[in-house]
């Protein structure tokens, strides 16, 4: 592979516009592809092996029209004053006539009669195209209502579809942040740019990908924009390391060409490995059991792999257009630069030669970070969650005022009348109605075909109260007879809940057996992937603890534009594994790669650590520091789970960068000296051998031939 990158970065170098001009006919193509033939994200709600799906099937099957879509219209008068009985009828008629509308349910008034809430059911779910985030028809239905002085809020199903949408805001505080460190870590306005072009350019390929995905399999709305948070991040990240090692080249005295090309080769071959790593840790979505885990993955690959394509030829390209100007000025004008010892060498040298308490202290507070993971509750979000001034939140605070909280998330009985008699229908309904934690029970409902009843049942709790999981449980395990089955969104959001907290762990255990057997193949020892396993394992933990703390125990609710603590949401604990896994390999990969090649050369095992650190501290902490400023930019999202993932990810990254990579690697390896490159015989011959950085052969100084913006200058060795 080194041989192939070698001539890949060589040839981009020597011929800059003829790889843009490529890129560029790839860009379009792509982009025309996905406007002819490419698809729309759309959310399938599917959720294959939830008992509450079984319900649902049901439904679908013999009253199609209580399995479709739904949406709640709220009308309160401010004034306090009863509504109209006229204008609600006209509300009605008006609501009645849109389109795929099955049923106006009659308004359920309020006790003092100053509320109503209209229940509309459509005969599509709620992903049809038509559909899915289509609020204009139902706004022109109330808008009487609205002119009338009324106060008329929408919430369910449809409404909650089309609310928290993406504004941008992320991916541009992203950018800017991005570049304002770039400029300080670099010295040079051309090298602090091009990263952060090529992870847009090859985003946008990405992007276009993720278009043609979405027309051949269903595609989460939120997994385009999971995609960018990550491929801008891992993009930068890996143009990063290419730029930092082409840069480190020019200043030991190679032309440009060669520069190029010996970057392609060793930094070039940590970035095809690190990318790796981040595919393999998507690829473990699958196990989670769930379509929407599945869209995410590859949603997420693709955007990983386009950027990781235009780094690995758009920066040699650019590279050879910039020539020295890569360069700090006072290097290019051979100024007399004092080099002084990088503070990462002289922090590693502290921390190697007390290794024991640094370890220890880092551990305790990595526990400490950790320790609300175990008070972790999860819960998929709704529109409690939400910002108080969209009007799902502000329809399910009026619902829970006035009708009682259970009135958000109502559960629906099924009953297969073959299975089930009448007689024991009736006496299952007076049981749910006097059960503990069950408000009322609507009478039952025969389906058009007769083949199965429905009956309504309202808890008395919210559907984020944590007593409602355990009621769910109770009223199948007590109640509800064989042929009867509880369905409704709160229902098969806690069997979600349950479903991702068993298969969080299967995931986990496949990430992380292929991401250590990887890394023994690549570093040729067993004691540094499982290290390093433990540690991306720590992270994590402490960043769930994080995320516990500010959000379901409510300590950085208001920093992060929330008015309540909430339960994590159950999609956030899986994704976050996933990504975060991936991306602390990359670092791994890229600090690693160093401390062995200087290993190898020395046989220094505590000197070859001091080293690595140094050679890599910079651009490892620069990299860090703006993945951290690409997710706290998606924190500021509206969406609560874009928020969840973002902060939660800036905190591993975070901690990652620093007590990880600054503390726990240098002690770690200081104290285990060489016994961290052990590998037992056996094994070394069962696993191929995989170099992520390699050298390569040839003169010292090597006279490339000339490239646009290369004026063949060269600085000395050793400036």
């Amino acid at each position: 592979m080194s041989g192939f990158l070698y001539r890949l970065g060589g040839s981009a170098a020597a011929h800059p516009w003829r790889t843009i001009s490529a890129w560029v006919l790839v860009a379009a193509v792509a982009f025309a592809l996905a406007g002819s033939f490419g698809g729309t994200p759309q959310d399938d709600y599917d959720v294959p092996g939830a008992r509450a799906q079984a319900g649902i099937e049901m439904l679908r099957d013999h009253a199609p029209a209580a399995a479709g879509a739904s949406a709640q219209v709220v009308v309160h008068d401010p004034t306090g004053r009863p509504l109209s009985e006229d204008l609600l009828a006209a509300m009605r008629a008006d609501l009645s006539g849109m389109d795929h509308v099955s049923a106006v349910l009659p308004p359920r008034v309020s006790a003092d009669s100053d509320t109503a809430l209209v229940t509309v059911q459509y005969d599509v779910p709620v992903t049809h195209p038509d559909l899915a985030g289509e609020t204009g028809p139902l706004e022109e239905a109330v808008a009487p209502a609205v002119d009338a002085g009324l106060q008329v809020e929408l919430g369910g199903e449809l409404p909650g579809s089309a609310t928290a949408e993406m504004d941008g805001r992320g991916e541009l505080i992203g950018v800017v942040v991005a570049l304002l460190l770039l400029v300080i870590a670099f010295g040079s306005v051309v090298g602090s740019g091009l990263p952060v072009v090529i992870a847009l350019v090859g985003l946008g390929v990405g992007t276009a990908g993720i278009g043609l995905l979405a027309a051949a399999a269903d595609v989460s709305t939120a997994a385009p924009t999971v995609a960018t948070m990550v491929g801008l991040g891992v993009g930068i990240d890996y143009a990063l390391l290419l730029v930092t090692r082409h840069v480190e080249h020019l200043r030991q005295g190679y032309g440009v060409r060669e520069a190029a090309a010996r970057a392609a080769a060793t930094a070039g071959r940590s970035v095809v490995f690190a990318s790796a790593t981040v595919l393999v840790s998507l690829m473990g979505l699958r196990l989670a059991g769930l379509p929407v885990y599945s869209s995410f993955g590859f949603a997420t690959a693709i955007a990983v792999v386009a950027v990781m394509a235009a780094a690995l030829t758009l920066v040699p390209a650019l590279s050879g257009l910039a020539g020295q100007r890569l360069l700090p000025r006072k290097i290019r004008r051979q100024r007399p630069v004092r080099e002084r010892e990088p503070f990462t060498a002289r922090w590693a040298a502290m921390v190697g030669r007390r290794p024991l308490p640094w370890a220890l202290a880092a551990v305790l507070l990595m526990l400490t970070l950790a320790a609300p993971t175990l008070a972790m509750r999860t819960w998929p979000q709704d529109a409690s969650s939400q910002s108080q001034d969209m009007t799902t939140r502000q329809a399910y605070d009026l619902v829970a005022e006035e009708f009682g909280a259970g009135a958000n998330g109502p559960f629906t009985v099924v009953v297969d009348r073959e299975q089930v008699s009448d007689e024991r229908v009736a006496s299952m309904a007076a049981e749910l109605g006097e059960h503990p934690g069950v408000a009322a029970v609507s009478p039952a409902q025969v389906s058009p075909d007769g083949a199965i009843v429905v009956v309504e049942a309202q808890p008395e709790y919210g559907p984020t109260d944590e007593r409602t999981g355990a009621l769910v449980e109770q009223l199948r395990t007590d109640v509800l007879p064989r042929g009867a089955e509880l369905t409704g969104m709160t229902p098969l959001f806690a069997d979600i809940a349950d479903m991702l907290a068993e298969r969080i762990w299967l995931v986990i255990g496949f990430v992380v057996g292929v991401s250590v057997l990887l890394l023994a193949m690549v570093f040729r020892s067993v004691v540094v992937p499982l290290k390093a396993a433990v540690m991306n394992l720590l992270s994590i933990g402490a960043a769930y603890g994080v995320v516990t703390a500010a959000f379901q125990w409510g300590w950085a609710t208001d920093l992060l534009g929330l008015d309540h603590a909430m339960p994590v949401s159950s999609w956030v604990p899986i994704l976050m594994f996933a990504i975060l896994f991936g991306l602390s390999m990359d670092y791994e990969v890229f600090l690693l790669s160093r401390i062995r090649e200087d290993w190898q050369a020395t046989g220094d095992a505590r000197g070859s650590v001091v080293r690595g650190l140094s050679a890599t501290g910079r651009v490892i902490s620069a990299a860090a520091a703006i993945m951290v400023a690409v997710f706290l930019g998606f924190a500021t999202e509206a969406d609560v789970v874009v928020k969840m993932l973002g902060f939660g990810m800036a905190v591993a990254i975070a901690l990652d960068a620093t007590v990880v990579r600054m503390v726990l690697v240098p002690a770690t390896m200081a104290m285990l000296g060489h016994r961290n490159w052990w590998l037992p015989g056996w094994l070394d011959r069962l696993l191929p051998h995989v170099d992520a950085e390699v050298s390569v052969d040839g003169p010292a100084v090597p006279t490339p031939e000339p490239v646009a913006g290369d004026d063949e200058a060269r600085v000395p060795a050793g400036v």
